[in-house]
């Protein structure tokens, strides 16, 4: 794990550092969707997590749900398309475990990816996502240190 101006970025994830959300693909085949560690601490305390419906369908670039916090409503883009196979439940019920956990319980939604080998290869992992995180928070002057 690497520390960027005092946000976690994990090298076993793959980035979409614009959209500040993050992909893990599971041993099933699935693919787990998050937002990243800077994009919790920009958020501050997520008052209110909704993740679209299982059985719906989600377009790589599209919101997979929406996220609220005192300062912010917004989307949870998907970094890949497909089908949406389960949500978080425990993010439903405590929106806060995204900001204590991004990586880890505060997952938002599973998908069943059509296409994870070509679409993952416009996201960022291991150094490259590390170098792109340095870049955008030295370029918009953001740091949580």
């Amino acid at each position: 794990m690497a520390t960027v101006r005092g946000c976690n970025i994990l090298e076993d994830r793959y980035y979409w550092v614009e959209k500040h959300a993050w992909a893990r693909l599971e041993a099933d085949g699935t693919v787990t969707i998050g937002i990243t560690d800077v994009a919790q601490n920009m958020a501050k305390g997520i008052v209110n997590a909704t993740p679209k419906d299982t059985g719906r369908t989600v377009q790589k670039g599209k919101s997979a749900g929406t996220l609220e916090s005192g300062k912010w409503v917004g989307p949870v883009t998907s970094p890949v398309t497909g089908e949406i196979v389960e949500v978080n439940e425990k993010v439903k019920a405590t929106p806060s475990l995204i900001n204590s956990d991004p990586y880890g319980d505060g997952w938002f939604v599973r998908v069943k990816p059509t296409d994870w080998a070509g679409e993952s290869a416009s996201l960022l992992t291991g150094d490259a996502a590390v170098a792109a995180y340095q870049k955008f928070m030295e370029e918009q002057n953001i740091s949580f240190e």
